[in-house]
């Protein structure tokens, strides 16, 4: 089974800078794309970044030019760097990745299947 660990949030005040990540684990035979949602209070869940194994990487509109999201494929992790936070940003931020599950090993030959994982959340407070 595979697992997606966030960590990095937290509370800032406007202007403030904060950097999410997001650790998997488990049966990993490889990670394709990875990314970061996050859900406004009585909204829907809304892509905020994503970044593919070959490094393509898409934003929504409001964060461009302020969110950066990176990738480290050894570490089987993913980042987001927020600079110049604003309240309209709190919220909580969840983590995603689809990945190749192995789920069975025989006589060196893999058997694995595609899922897509989601972290548990991490809370991001900016106040004014």
């Amino acid at each position: 089974q595979v697992q997606l660990v966030e960590s990095g949030g937290g509370s800032v005040r406007a202007g403030g800078s904060l950097r999410l990540s997001c650790a998997a684990s488990g049966s990993i035979l490889n990670i394709h794309a990875m990314g970061w949602f996050r859900q406004p209070p009585g909204k829907q869940r809304e892509l905020v970044a994503t970044t593919t194994s070959r490094g393509m990487t898409n934003y929504a509109d409001s964060v461009k030019g302020r969110f950066i999201i990176s990738r480290d494929d050894v570490k089987n992790t993913v980042y987001l760097e927020m600079s110049s936070l604003k309240p309209g940003d709190t919220t909580v931020y969840y983590c995603i990745a689809d990945v190749s599950e192995i789920t069975a090993s025989e006589g060196g030959s893999l058997q694995y299947k595609e899922v897509e994982v989601w972290g548990q959340g991490t809370l991001v407070t900016v106040s004014s």
